[in-house]
């Protein structure tokens, strides 16, 4: 492998991609930014070469401009290997970008090892009921890693230079900027989770339960039934594979059964505990710690205590 690039519109992601270039052992890895000289500036911060393209008549939410951007950054950087994020503006990134530049593609790795010269990825399937190890065989490869699947890199003695890009005109015209109405959570950047499934008796249950996310320093968040059916907290919340891939450090599961839907987007959490009335729950053979108690009773013990 001689070089690696990376890619994110967002700060913390592109600097666990960088832990990742690093891991994959790259004779040299670069970074490229887009209009933005901050996110340029922490990823030199931490040792990246960062090569920065600031260009007035790009629009981010066009994703063919942006992944022209990145074909040419890596191919001054001469990169035959770029990583991104697998957000959802980095999947659709992913997808265009391999296809721009003929390159193979995985979305949703979760984590690799590199033997034999080969990046062997691992990454859900059948439904995330097992995890598949799977190898871009193309010379040019595009692989999006999971948000918080590395640690966010640090170091020094990075650099920044100044990249023109020869971007097409804009095929997306910026017409207005509104704040996202309604629930504007990141379930998946936070430390802590406090997750309710259908054993939540009711609505009214929520704010002892917003409370103990409080002083957890966490968020609340839901199994895809909560919000999507009884509509008690928003879609912004959802676990699993209809919603966000979780990595906190702390995460309280409260009257979760444990569907697979559900475990494949909290399975990869530091420390789970499961409060269940049903000792046989199966989420509770993925947890550290399960406590068998009603679930409204544990958490009025808890908010007590805390």
């Amino acid at each position: 492998m001689t070089a690696i690039l990376i890619y994110s519109d967002h700060d913390g992601f592109a600097l666990e991609l960088l832990t990742a270039a690093r891991e994959m052992g790259a004779e040299q890895v670069r970074a490229v930014t887009i209009n933005n000289d901050d996110q340029a500036k922490v990823l030199a911060d931490a040792g990246a070469s960062v090569l920065k393209i600031n260009n007035d008549s790009m629009v981010l939410a066009d994703i063919a401009a942006t992944a022209a951007a990145v074909a040419q950054a890596a191919e001054k950087a001469g990169a035959d290997t770029i990583l991104l994020s697998s957000n959802r503006r980095g999947k659709e990134l992913a997808g265009r970008l391999a296809q721009l530049i003929g390159a193979g593609c995985l979305t949703d790795v979760s984590s690799f090892k590199y033997e034999d010269g080969q990046i062997k990825c691992q990454r859900n399937a059948l439904g995330g009921a097992t995890v598949a190890v799977q190898i871009i065989k193309t010379a040019k490869k595009v692989i999006a890693f999971m948000p918080r699947s590395f640690e966010a890199a640090s170091g020094s003695g990075g650099s920044i230079e100044e990249f023109a890009a020869d971007i097409p005109a804009p095929a997306v015209k910026l017409v207005e900027v509104k704040q996202k109405s309604g629930d504007n959570v990141d379930i998946e950047a936070a430390e802590a989770l406090v997750a309710v499934g259908q054993g939540l008796k009711d609505a009214d249950q929520l704010p002892m339960i917003e409370a103990l996310a409080k002083k957890l320093g966490g968020e609340v968040a839901c199994t895809k039934p909560v919000a999507t059916d009884k509509k008690w907290l928003s879609e912004e919340r959802i676990i699993g594979l209809s919603g966000k891939k979780c990595k906190p450090r702390l995460a309280v599961l409260l009257g979760i059964s444990g569907q697979v839907q559900f475990t494949v987007g909290i399975r990869d959490a530091k420390t789970i505990v499961s409060i269940n009335t049903d000792e046989n729950a199966s989420i509770n053979t993925m947890a550290d710690y399960v406590l068998v108690a009603d679930l409204h009773q544990a958490v009025a013990d808890l908010n007590a205590k805390l």
